[in-house]
């Protein structure tokens, strides 16, 4: 067990830790997300030239999908390094190859000028870049968690998650900057590249502290508690011993992946598909109710902790379920207050700040970024698939269907409130198997 007492207060290393992981966390997201807003212009310029702009669609939200596909195989590879390894040098490898995979495609060629061999290396890069940010969400929650004082661990995970929605708020201010102040054909030219630059520069930028950043207190106590003949080998202890866990874990990540999936990155799309809504003014309700879930995450996550977090989840879940039905209500009916109805939709859809704290302590410490990895990119990588063809498909025919997606997540989490509020106490933290 760590030295210091897990009622200790937050040190100043400790906060400076949060501070050093969420700034990372928001900067990872905008990584991310590049390919959402670029999708029609990176198909355009690194694909052949089709006369179909459905097949150009098509192949510009593929380039998006492949970085959820790659998830799992990262998680699970580099997941299993941090384990056996350590964590502070597995955020070194995140970083360093985010970084150097953005550079690299920022660099590419075009379609016009190396043929084929500019879509497959830019296929390669987005692999290899999907397969780091696949390991580097699960391993910012592990790496706060295993700093801070326990009395800590569901804010400070709370304010990690934040800090990815304060990541698509910068994209968003971003992007809309970007196409101000160029055109479309010196997007086309060369202004598609200047995100990759600039993010690969904003990756790297933490290692400036670097120096100040040590391993986690729990993985050093594991090490130093390890016998001369242990083998490590958190894959395969993970599937024999944990089987229960994973499945809470998939089932935990489903709730948080489906409604930041859906809230956060799908329903300007999808709404837009059966409602007529002034642009200006929709824009801004969608950013503004980012700004509320980030409010959300932080206040869900002060409020909740192991004791009561059944409670409070499935409460969260039957407040989110009637706000997002109300939304959509009130769309069908006017949509003349969707300022007011987004922000309180963005505030509710914050019950996600309080579910990496509990995911933290379903794994023992020398499997947790193992299985926390391995829940959070399999989930991941079905939902970030199917959710966005599956629902723009059904939303076509029932204008509710986000609601209605929504409102079946929410019915899950209210079953796992019920299971948490009755179950005895969680593992451990620092518990090993």
């Amino acid at each position: 067990m760590p030295s210091r007492s897990q009622y200790a207060l937050m040190s100043s290393k400790d906060r400076n830790t949060v501070i050093f992981t969420c700034y990372s966390s928001a900067v990872a997201f905008f990584d991310f997300l590049i390919y959402l807003y670029l999708s029609d212009m990176l198909a355009a310029t690194l694909f052949p030239v089709s006369s179909d702009p459905n097949l150009m669609k098509i192949q510009g939200l593929s380039l998006f999908a492949i970085g959820y596909v790659a998830r799992p195989l990262g998680g699970v590879i580099f997941g299993r390094y941090g384990d056996i390894k350590g964590r502070k040098p597995l955020l070194l490898i995140s970083i360093l190859v985010t970084a150097a995979s953005l550079l690299v495609m920022g660099c590419l060629p075009t379609y016009a000028q190396w043929g084929l061999a500019a879509p497959a290396l830019f296929i390669i890069l987005r692999l290899i870049h999907g397969m780091a940010y696949g390991l580097y969400v699960p391993l910012s929650w592990v790496f706060v968690a295993e700093h801070v004082p326990r009395q800590y661990l569901s804010v400070s995970c709370s304010y990690v998650t934040a800090s990815f929605f304060v990541g698509v708020l910068f994209s968003n201010a971003f992007f809309l900057w970007l196409n101000n102040i160029l055109t479309t054909e010196q997007l086309a030219d060369y202004g598609w590249r200047l995100p990759f630059f600039i993010a690969a520069i904003l990756t790297v930028l933490p290692l400036l502290a670097w120096r100040w950043i040590e391993e986690t207190p729990f993985f050093t106590q594991m090490k130093k508690s390890r016998p001369n003949d242990y083998v490590a080998k958190p894959f395969t202890i993970l599937l024999k011993h944990c089987k229960h866990a994973i499945f809470i874990g998939l089932v935990l990540t489903l709730i948080i992946s489906s409604i930041t999936t859906v809230v956060v990155l799908l329903l300007p799309d999808l709404i837009e598909l059966r409602f007529t809504l002034d642009t200006d003014l929709f824009g801004f309700s969608h950013n503004l109710g980012i700004v509320f879930m980030i409010f959300g995450c932080i206040f869900y996550g002060i409020i909740s902790n192991h004791q009561n977090f059944g409670k409070i989840l499935a409460i969260g879940s039957i407040i989110l379920i009637a706000q997002m039905l109300a939304f959509f209500y009130h769309l069908e009916a006017s949509g003349d207050y969707i300022l007011i109805m987004y922000a309180l939709l963005g505030f509710c859809s914050g019950i996600v700040g309080m579910i990496p704290a509990i995911l933290i302590q379903l794994f023992p410490t020398n499997i947790r970024l193992t299985g926390m990895a391995f829940c959070y990119n399999i989930t991941y990588g079905i939902v970030g698939v199917l959710v966005p063809f599956g629902l723009g498909y059904a939303t076509l025919y029932v204008s509710f269907s986000p609601a209605l997606y929504i409102t079946f997540i929410g019915f899950i989490a209210i079953i796992m409130g019920i299971y948490f509020y009755n179950m005895p106490e969680f593992k451990k933290i620092n518990q090993i198997i």
